[in-house]
């Protein structure tokens, strides 16, 4: 007789690991998983242990049966119960009690039997339901090897490293990979719809360290075995196909169970926004108690073929044991209820055989899960085929659907329908009663499938890994050093990825309008180019003026941006800020602020002399105010009548001396009004006035006055500001001669050298000649006062002149 043993226990209890080891201990066996992932996963290593030939995989949609396999690896809906095995296995037995497949899990349980070993491996609230339905079973319980600890919720940006994030849609698991991917630089993405493909690359990317978070939907919670330390719910609730309901606690406890491998520890909670897990239930989790179940869900496997009627009316029979509950309809059973009422459908299904032959129809599953009226077409399409007498699906036909899905373009969604429907297609090639050339057409759906799960992983990938930034992060909590290296450009590659340029002090973050990763490179940044600054600032501090270069943007050294400049006291002493630079320490931007400083006085020393020296000169009384007049409107100013008449003899010479010339309408200094030292004094005009300098009028005598610019900037670069017209200090003081000597005789006419003084036309040149006080007097111009008449001194009445005087 054969021993049946139920192996009951919470994840991560080996209770896997036990089945498979009994199994290969007897001559044959067979082990059904829920999921054809895990079934994959466990004969790969079935097939290292005894070979390719000795192990078979069965599931609906891949086949691998080696003539003389001794050992079968099954989802639990391919197993062929009509095989006679030594062992018998049956993972997550508690799923009968789950509404969609516990109907196919309880008729295992009733049913699937080795010839010497039997197992059932569940969850401890089937323990009650086992006793009561399987007679002679034995009980072996397993603790769990590590322990599962709640530890409240966290933020999402505060999830601890190998963390995975759980959500119940599959827009939720990607509006939080996208914040994982800006926060942490990336998530791997396990969807219940991804292919095993797909999902093993998402999961071998998480385990190989590449990125440090999992989101996923609860489909997690089974079949996949990683290393994870934490586990947090986005949601308390689920939608089940039906309408949103609470999660039972035992599915939070297969969910958190993921959390921990073997001996390590783990811990499960929540994110803020879910709110936090009832008390209760955390200590039923944490302890591993829950209630047991009540009912398993059961269909009648003893089906009736006599009609399609029939064969409704036996699926529909209620079940005749305490504790098992009729299933509710399932997909098949839906679509043959659908079918029923083709009349077409009906009428082809004649004799028992056609009538198996549509329930054998009717099971072909639909991977997008949504049942609708084309995958019931589809179905009556392919039982049209398989009825009429060549008993085949036409080659064309078949080609033409899968053509159709072969395709890698598109979206996430469209992709991950596109492998819904291929897995339909496999699920059909692997009928060699349905499909001529069964293995060609098997081979032809699977590189499909692969080709689209290569797509949809790659899709992933893109759109929810930032690679660089998962690198930066894992080195940044390693603490170790980092390899930095910077190109000819300035360009700054951090362990290997390019994380920004370097630009004196500056480091300019690639993609920095990404904040998250913006400060992750940031403090990357910091660590690794830490020698690097150390080395310029030491050479910045050393450097002579000359390795600087003052412009509209600031202060550069090397042809880099150091610091910007403000206003000073004066124009001429712009204020140097501090340097530009998260990289710089405190002590070190200060040292640097304060070399700047002397650069700057240096560096206009050098390039606008005349003007310095006007600080240094020994002048006194009305010049030495002068010249501090003049140096504070960098080099001209209009004249101040006050001032030269105190002049002295002295202190003319003294201006002379420093290239002052003082005329009638200003004061000038002529090497200033070259176009190059002009461009200088507009800089520092703009840094001192705060706002950017207009264009200069360069080497021209005269320009007009341009919208919106105030008469400080002409005045600033050495122009006076007449009318309508600024003309440069030097010629206007050639001009104004001109015009003094011209209306020396009375009423004159502007002359063609005062036209060519300014060179802007006629109309220039009288808004200058009214502006310097000429009015006009018909056609011409003639001075602005009124003749003075000339009276003689008053004499002495003893003069000689008096006493002729008093004689007329």
């Amino acid at each position: 007789m054969t021993r049946i043993l139920a192996v009951l226990g919470p994840t991560n209890t080996g209770k896997t690991h036990f089945a498979m080891e009994r199994m290969l201990a007897h001559a044959s066996g067979m082990i059904g998983f829920p999921l054809r992932l895990l079934a994959r996963e466990n004969y790969d290593r079935m097939v290292k242990i005894k070979g390719a030939a000795n192990v078979a995989l069965i599931t609906g949609e891949e086949k691998i049966i080696p003539s003389h396999a001794r050992w079968l690896v099954c989802t639990v809906e391919s197993m062929p119960l009509d095989r006679r095995v030594a062992f018998l296995a049956v993972d997550e037995i508690q799923l009968c009690a789950d509404p969609e497949r516990g109907h196919i899990f309880t008729d295992r349980l009733l049913h699937a039997r080795g010839e010497s070993e039997t197992l059932f491996l569940g969850a401890e609230t089937i323990r009650p339901l086992i006793r009561r339905l399987v007679p002679g079973v034995e009980f072996m319980s397993r603790p769990r090897f590590s322990q599962l600890t709640h530890v409240g919720a966290k933020k999402l940006g505060r999830l601890p490293p190998r963390s995975v994030l759980v959500a119940f849609s599959a827009a939720e698991v990607y509006a939080m990979a996208e914040f994982v991917r800006r926060s942490r630089g990336g998530a791997a993405v396990v969807l219940g719809a991804l292919s095993p493909r797909t999902r093993n690359a998402q999961v071998g990317m998480y385990q190989a360290g590449e990125v440090d978070y999992i989101v996923a939907t609860d489909a997690i919670g089974m079949g996949l075995n990683m290393d994870v330390d934490h586990v947090a719910f986005a949601a308390l609730r689920k939608f089940d196909g039906r309408a949103p309901r609470p999660l039972e606690p035992t599915e939070i406890a297969q969910i958190a169970g993921r959390a921990g491998r073997h001996m390590n520890d783990g811990t499960f909670g929540t994110t803020m926004d879910a709110g936090t897990i009832a008390s209760e239930i955390v200590e039923q989790v944490e302890n591993h108690r829950f209630d047991p179940l009540k009912t398993l869900y059961w269909r009648n496997a003893d089906l009736r073929f006599a009609s399609v009627a029939a064969l409704l009316s036996s699926l529909d029979r209620p079940p005749d044991k305490p504790g098992l509950l009729r299933a509710r309809d399932a997909d098949d059973q839906l679509a043959l209820a659908a079918l029923a009422q083709d009349e077409d459908i009906i009428r082809l299904a004649s004799h028992p055989e056609r009538v198996k032959l549509l329930w054998e129809v009717c099971r072909v599953p639909d991977f997008r899960k949504v049942m609708d009226e084309s995958h019931t077409r589809l179905l009556g399409r392919i039982f049209r085929y398989l009825a009429a007498p060549s008993g085949r699906l036409p080659t064309d036909w078949l080609a033409e659907n899968i053509r159709r899905i072969d395709r890698t373009d598109g979206e996430l969604d469209t992709i991950v329908q596109r492998i819904a429907n291929i897995r339909t297609w496999t699920y059909v090639s692997h009928r060699s009663d349905w499909v001529p050339d069964s293995a060609h057409w098997q081979e032809v759906t699977r590189g499909v499938e692969d080709r689209l799960s290569d797509a949809l992983h790659q899709r992933l990938t893109n759109r929810f890994v930032d690679k660089r930034t998962a690198v930066l992060v894992r080195r940044l909590r390693d603490g170790g050093a980092m390899d930095s290296e910077i190109g000819p450009e300035g360009e700054v590659r951090v362990e290997g990825e390019y994380v920004g340029r370097l630009a004196g002090f500056r480091f300019q973050v690639d993609q920095a309008d990404n904040s998250a990763a913006g400060r992750t490179m940031l403090a990357a940044a910091l660590r690794a180019l830490a020698p690097e600054v150390d080395r310029r600032l030491t050479q910045a501090l050393a450097d002579p003026p000359e390795a600087f270069e003052l412009g509209p943007d600031g202060l550069f050294w090397r042809g880099e941006p150091l610091a910007c400049l403000s206003a000073g006291a004066d124009a001429l002493h712009p204020k140097v800020e501090a340097p530009d630079g998260d990289l710089l320490p405190p002590k070190g931007r200060e040292r640097l602020r304060q070399r700047l400083a002397d650069v700057v006085r240096s560096w206009l020393a050098n390039r606008l002399p005349s003007l310095v020296r006007l600080g240094q000169a020994p002048l006194t009384g009305g010049a030495r105010g002068l010249a501090h007049q003049l140096a504070e409107g960098l080099g001209s100013m209009p004249c101040d009548e006050a001032l030269v008449r105190t002049l002295t003899k002295d202190d003319s010479l003294a201006l002379a001396r420093l290239d002052i010339r003082v005329g009638r309408h200003g004061l000038y200094i002529p090497a200033l009004l070259k176009p190059k030292a002009q461009g200088l004094r507009a800089l520092l005009w703009s840094i001192h006035a705060g706002t950017s300098a207009p264009d200069i009028p360069g080497p021209r005598p005269a320009v007009p006055l341009a919208d919106g610019v105030p008469p400080a900037f002409y005045e600033a670069v050495g122009y006076g500001v007449l009318g309508k017209v600024a003309v440069r200090r030097d010629v206007l003081e050639r001009f104004a001669a001109l015009a003094r000597a011209a209306a020396h005789d009375g009423v004159f006419q502007p002359s063609h050298d005062m036209h060519s003084a300014l060179g802007l036309g006629p109309a220039a040149t009288e808004s200058v000649l009214e502006a310097l006080g000429y009015v006009r007097a018909g056609d011409g111009f003639r001075t602005g006062r009124k003749p003075r008449r000339k009276v003689r001194p008053e004499q002495p009445s003893d003069s000689p002149f008096a006493v002729l005087k008093g004689r007329r």
